[in-house]
Formats: structure tokens, C-alpha cells, sequence
């Protein structure tokens, strides 16, 4: 079995759902008192979160390479990254390690694919909904074409994301307000929604949706541990 190195903390709510995944993951497909071997280094998530509102995204890729370094030193075989925004410095991180990175984005796209899923909306911080680093690789590189909510529909669902998931908050208006913006993302020919920030699904993952929802977060892990046990 290879050791799964992971970036967590981003926030530390979804790094537990992670743990949860690999470890379920592992045990499902060996068996017995089977677990996976993970290297967890966890940031501070208060300093990210900072730096990303300031727009000073070479801080946090600075940040995040040196975690990335420190868990390859630690015997890591390839890395996740446990947040769908920080793949905005994918590329710094993927620079500064020799370890493979298995992008949360790729493993995505490849479910949606294989699920015969053209057309997706996409819910996140405004970061990933609005900026090019994923969408633009599920357009570019998977052929996918993604639909985001109108401009004051992200801003309410980037808002709940830092205010209240982040923080351990699950609200039964803010679960309705983003199963209304998941309706009018299917209204407008959505096949599936992306679940594109790791704390959305704590939020919407067992609800009632009108479309299939694709928790990133339980995609990333399986495709962890297929390629642990591979």
C-alpha cells in the first residue's frame, strides 16, 4: 500500500471527511482491520483564508510547498491536495515536490466522463466558480462545459462556505438556498452539479437534489485509494 500524503486544514472540517474517506476507502476494499496509511500535514486555515481575500495567492502557494515538501520528506508516495480552491497553486506545489499530485479537479472530471456528464454546474468559492484554474481545466482538458450561478447567487454561496461551513454551521436555510440555486442551475440544462468546495457537501450531500450532485471531496479519496492500492 502507498502512503497518501494530504494538505488539510483548508478548513479542518472537510480534512476529517477526508481522513474518513481514505481510511473507509481502504478498509472496503481490504478488508479486516485494514486503515490507509496517510501523512497529514495540517494548516492554519485562519492565515490562508487571509492571504486568498488579499489576492496574495504566491503566499499561499509558499505556504503550501513547504507543507508539500515536508510531507513528501515524511515518506509520502503522491500528494492530495484537501481543497478544490488551493488547485489555484497547484502548479507552485507540483513544482516544489517529486512526488505525483493527484488533482481533485482530474478525478472529477474523470467520474463526470464516465458517467456519460457533458454539461455540469459548478458550486465553490467565488475563487473556483469565477477564476480560470478549474473550471477552465474541466473545459480545456475533459471537454466539459460548466455553468456557475449568477453573480449574487456565488457571492451567497461563498458566504456560507467561509461563515458558517467552515465553521462547523449547518443551517437549515442556507441547505434550501443552496438546493434552489442547484434547481436553477438544472433549469439551465445542467446534467449534474459539482460539489467544488470540500465543505458543500456537509451541508447538501445527503439532500434531495434535482440533479446528481458529485461530492469532490468522497471522489478525490476513492481516487486516492485506488491509486494507494494500485
Amino acid at each position: 500500500m502507498k502512503c497518501i500524503g494530504l494538505l488539510g486544514g483548508m478548513s479542518w472540517e472537510s480534512t476529517v471527511s477526508y481522513y474518513q474517506a481514505l481510511n473507509r476507502g481502504i478498509k472496503a476494499r481490504l478488508g479486516g482491520l485494514h486503515s490507509a496509511r496517510v501523512l497529514l500535514s495540517s494548516v492554519d486555515f485562519a492565515e490562508i483564508e487571509r492571504l486568498q481575500h488579499a489576492g496574495d495567492w504566491p503566499a499561499t502557494a509558499r505556504l503550501l510547498a513547504e507543507a508539500a515538501r515536508n510531507v513528501q520528506a515524511g515518506g509520502a508516495d503522491f500528494l492530495l491536495i484537501g481543497t478544490n480552491t488551493m488547485h489555484k497553486v497547484a502548479p507552485e506545489i507540483e513544482a516544489a515536490i517529486d512526488i505525483p499530485l493527484l488533482h481533485i479537479a482530474d478525478a472529477t472530471a474523470h467520474r463526470l466522463l464516465a458517467d456519460g456528464v457533458k454539461k455540469v454546474g459548478l458550486l465553490g468559492t467565488r475563487f473556483t466558480m469565477e477564476q480560470d484554474f478549474y473550471k477552465g481545466r474541466l473545459q480545456t482538458r475533459f471537454g466539459l462545459e460548466v455553468l456557475v450561478p449568477p453573480e449574487p447567487q456565488r457571492e451567497r454561496v461563498h458566504r456560507i462556505i467561509y461563515d458558517e461551513l467552515c465553521l462547523g454551521q449547518i443551517r437549515e436555510p442556507s441547505r434550501a438556498e443552496y438546493l434552489a440555486i442547484i434547481e436553477g442551475l438544472a433549469a439551465a440544462g445542467a446534467e449534474a452539479v459539482i460539489l467544488g468546495c470540500t465543505e458543500i457537501a456537509l451541508l447538501v450531500g445527503e439532500a434531495k437534489a434535482a440533479v446528481p450532485l458529485y461530492d469532490t471531496t468522497a471522489i478525490h479519496a476513492e481516487a486516492a485509494v485506488t491509486l494507494a492500492l494500485g
